[in-house]
């Protein structure tokens, strides 16, 4: 069904996307909420690597405010793979 061209391509392919998710893990991305009073730490695969907020923050507050700035940092995450996968593919892919 495919040709050994393709089978290659394939491959180098997969060996690109599991360097380009190593670097990523390397990569720190910092989502805020409230002028810095809770600040999240990603990677570029998105997962948290740190949190951090203000002493004086609780209940529902401190609530919406991690989950304002984790959504912000996972947005930076999510478009940072993006163009990492996308580089990773480049020159493989036609058209990419």
């Amino acid at each position: 069904m495919f040709g050994n061209g393709m089978m290659k391509k394939m491959q180098a392919m997969q060996e690109k996307a599991e360097e380009a998710k190593e670097r990523l893990n390397h990569i720190k991305l910092i989502g805020e909420a409230k002028e810095g009073a809770v600040r999240i730490e990603v990677n570029g695969n998105g997962v948290i690597t740190d949190l951090k907020w203000a002493d004086n923050l609780q209940g529902e507050e401190l609530k919406q405010l991690i989950i304002t700035a984790a959504n912000r940092a996972l947005e930076q995450a999510n478009r940072t793979k993006e163009m990492e996968m996308a580089q990773s593919a480049k020159g493989i892919i036609p058209g990419m």
